[in-house]
């Protein structure tokens, strides 16, 4: 396009502009363009895109932007909690007012602070209580034995329901016969007679349940417990590693078990046995030996033979029925060539705390690496490895056809620990073999629980074996009577606290001892019928009066606690203060020791229950615990809130009411032990119980007596100051109810107003205006008493007590 061309469109441009009215005409050079050019590039590249179209936006709308943000920046607003400067000029009156609102900021600001962390630490407070409840269920839910320390803060667990089922109990048959024996146990503990053997006595009542398997267990604990007392101040899993006599008992079991099993075999076939004699355990041996043995299985046999049984075979049968007297009479009867093995037989009987001649050790364990390890003779090379302890590593498959018969080869094989690096098999080691190597797969554990049972006591790990047997149902009630009977012996290992996982390691332990939680053990059986059967449930708390929670205290008595709170029986629990105020006894009060009674563990339910926020049950409580100072001042808290409510039946204030009539009625006549400030309160709030009673029965007359007799409430101006100084006496309780107190007044000002203004006849009656006159002064003193006393009134208290004065004139 050339220039002609734009000449002539600016032209034409210019003619149609000045035809158009509606714009001024704005004539600019060539250089005023350029410039606002320019200007309004550099405003484009300065703001930017979305300044361009804000403007443009609220340009259309007839805002001028620009202007705006002038205003704006122009503004100096001052922040709402900013801090005030103190001002450097001498004007009083401003310092003082800069002051002053100095402080308020900063008590708000304080307060905003405060409120915000009591708040965050409340929160965090529930939420840490939440989680703890949590755990507690986990842990409590796991069957599993832990192999690490766990801790968990022990809290009260609450049930999903808190109801009774009524008087029907949730004992069967087996858990009610140990009960009673429980109880009778208990009775004479607390009676200082001599303690019984309990697992005698558990053993006893298990006869009766016609379970051999149970019969099994109780009776390898009766061998297993039958050793010398142990010290109580000695620590149970220690001194089990250092007695020796442990392991006796178990070999002693498991050999006379097996005599029973041989005499069984012969009694079944007593022809082809040819039993004669005198009865002894070598001729139970040689008959038994005689039918297990004849010609067709005696290939690889050695030696010579006794009485045409083969001697090697007679020898281990000898030694696994105990008898090593008998054992030696079969050597002897075995011709030359055994002298060595027949001196540390002599040494075994003759010596038998002692340990067998290292010298005469030597020679068999040569002997026995040389000649025997490859014998054909697997009787001998298992009676040469129970006798010198050699070849630990050797199963003996061909003559350990049973557990029985492993176990009872272990324990012959195990030795004190060797210091001439000689390869021997320890308690220690026997222990972890059978726990931590085989383990309950090994054994088939999940469908013969009372061989692993078994395994586990013999080898002295009594913690893993009740604590395998307890997780099923079937065996679980059995468990815990084991481990209490244990307990009361001093045999069973606790955790460093009962907040600890039913089974436990100790770092410090040997290798691979375990720890048992018999508290949890106890809480989580008893928690089944606690609140069905409360009676039985103290007895297994009972147990637990040795041990001690994280807090320092009993147990025992933290157990009582939570289940009185659990159930809420508290006279069945502890007993009920009678009228004459003396107790009537409860459950717990056959456990009255030195240690503790009644009152101590229900002052310790009280303070549960305070925490709790239960105050009217812990007033009861407080009340057997002989804390009146306690039961007073909750009683008076709770008065405080419902004083001036109407009584309804079953309501919280009635019960108050005749809980305090009944405080009242003892404390006549006997002195208690009180903060006299508190039994000024509760005596106050008991004349305003009675106060608020007949105002609320509209006896006003005597309501105002009631309320005369208080010096609360000023009827007169004269009365005012006195009333004063009684208000700054008051408690806080007395306080918190002053309001209701002056409305209530008031109330009753007005409607003896209202009678009186009512028996209007229209004749001058001076007495009747006097009797006004004298009410609308009791209301004046009323306001009066309002505006003065230093509380500060909820609401509109004062506003209401203005307007019924005003309504009076």
């Amino acid at each position: 396009m050339d220039f002609n061309s734009l000449l002539q469109q600016a032209q034409r441009l210019t003619n149609e502009t000045q035809n158009s009215e509606e714009l001024p005409r704005v004539e600019r050079t060539i250089s005023q363009v350029l410039q606002a050019t320019q200007e309004l590039h550099s405003r484009v590249t300065q703001t930017g895109a979305q300044d361009i179209q804000a403007h443009i936006l609220l340009g259309s709308k007839g805002i001028d932007l620009p202007k705006i943000s002038q205003k704006l920046e122009a503004l100096n607003a001052r922040k709402t909690f900013e801090p005030l400067d103190p001002i450097a000029d001498t004007d009083v009156r401003s310092f003082l007012k800069n002051e002053k609102e100095n402080a308020i900021l900063s008590m708000i600001e304080e307060v905003n602070r405060s409120t915000f962390e009591a708040a965050e630490k409340r929160r965090w407070e529930c939420v840490r209580s939440e989680w703890q409840q949590e755990k507690v269920k986990l842990l409590n839910s796991l069957v599993g034995p832990s192999q690490n320390w766990i801790d968990i803060q022990k809290l009260p667990e609450q049930t999903v329901l808190n109801e009774t089922f009524g008087t029907r109990s949730c004992l069967n048959r087996i858990e009610m016969a140990y009960a009673r024996e429980v109880y009778e146990y208990n009775t004479a503990i607390i009676k200082g007679a001599f303690r019984p053997n309990l697992v005698q006595k558990f053993a006893k009542v298990a006869e009766t349940f016609e379970d051999q398997k149970v019969s099994e267990i109780w009776e390898i604990m009766k061998y297993m417990v039958n050793i010398a007392p142990v010290s109580r101040n000695r620590d149970p899993i220690l001194n089990r590693t250092q007695v020796t006599q442990f392991i006796d008992q178990a070999k002693k079991y498991l050999e006379n078990r097996y005599k029973l099993y041989m005499s069984t075999i012969i009694s079944s076939n007593l022809r082809e046995a040819q039993r004669g004699g005198v009865p002894s355990t070598f001729n139970l041996v040689s008959s038994f030996v005689g039918l297990t043995f004849n010609q067709s299985n005696c290939f690889g046999l050695q030696d010579a033979s006794i009485d045409n049984k083969p001697l090697w075979p007679m020898v281990y049968y000898c030694l696994r029925c105990g008898d090593i007297q008998s054992a030696l009479r079969c050597m002897q009867m075995g011709g030359a060539g055994h002298e060595d093995f027949i001196q540390v037989l002599e040494d075994k009987i003759n010596k038998p705390e002692q340990k067998i001649n290292s010298k005469l050790e030597g020679q068999l364990k040569l002997h026995y690496c040389n000649k025997i390890k490859n014998s054909t003779d697997p009787y001998k090379k298992a009676v040469y490895c129970i006798i010198a302890g050699c070849d630990i590593n050797e199963q003996h498959l061909e003559v350990a056809k049973t557990t029985d018969d492993f176990l009872w080869i272990q324990l012959s094989l195990l030795r004190p620990e060797s210091h001439d690096n000689t390869e021997v098999l320890t308690y220690s080691g026997l222990q972890t073999m059978i726990l931590e190597k085989y383990g309950e797969k090994h054994f088939n554990a999940s469908e013969q629980r009372h061989l692993y049972f078994q395994v586990l006591a013999l080898t002295g790990q009594f913690e893993a074996a009740i604590e395998f047997l307890s997780r099923t149902e079937q065996y679980r009630t059995h468990a815990l009577h084991i481990a209490l009977a244990l307990n009361e012996m001093f045999l069973i290992g606790g955790p460093r606290n009962i907040q600890e996982p039913l089974l436990s390691v100790d770092i410090e332990d040997p290798i691979p001892m375990r720890r048992l939680n018999i508290a949890r053990l106890v809480m989580l059986y008893v928690k089944k019928f606690e609140i069905t059967d409360p009676a039985e449930a103290l007895q297994y708390y009972f147990f637990l009066r040795n041990l001690k929670d994280p807090e320092g205290r009993n147990l025992f008595l933290v157990c009582v606690s939570d289940l009185a709170i659990e159930c809420r029986n508290y006279d069945l629990i502890f007993g009920k203060m009678q009228p004459n105020g003396i107790m009537s006894g409860g459950l717990f009060e056959q456990f009255d020791c030195v240690d503790f009674d009644t009152r101590t563990a229900a002052g310790m339910a009280a303070e549960e229950l305070v925490n709790k926020g239960m105050f009217e049950d812990a007033i009861k409580l407080f009340d057997i615990a002989s804390m009146q100072n306690q039961a007073l001042r909750y009683l008076a808290i709770l008065l405080s809130q419902v004083v001036h409510q109407s009584s309804r039946k079953d309501s919280l204030r009635e019960r108050l009411t005749i809980t305090a009539a009944d405080f009242r009625e003892r404390m006549r006549g006997n002195r208690i032990e009180c903060d006299p400030q508190i039994i000024s309160t509760f005596n106050l709030l008991c004349e305003l119980v009675a106060f608020f009673d007949y105002y609320h029965e509209q006896k006003y007359q005597l309501a105002l007596e009631v309320l005369a007799n208080t010096k609360l409430v000023p009827l007169s101006m004269n009365e005012l100051e006195e009333c004063i100084n009684n208000f700054k006496r008051l408690g806080g309780e007395i306080c918190k109810v002053y309001p209701d107190i002056l409305l209530a007044s008031m109330d009753i000002l007005y409607a003896q107003y209202k009678s009186v203004k009512g028996r209007d006849t229209g004749i001058v009656d001076t007495g009747r205006d006097r009797q006004l006159q004298h009410l609308r002064e009791k209301a004046k003193a009323i306001t009066n008493m309002a505006a003065t006393v230093p509380y500060r009134m909820p609401g509109d208290t004062n506003k209401r007590l203005v307007q019924t004065e005003i309504l009076m004139h």
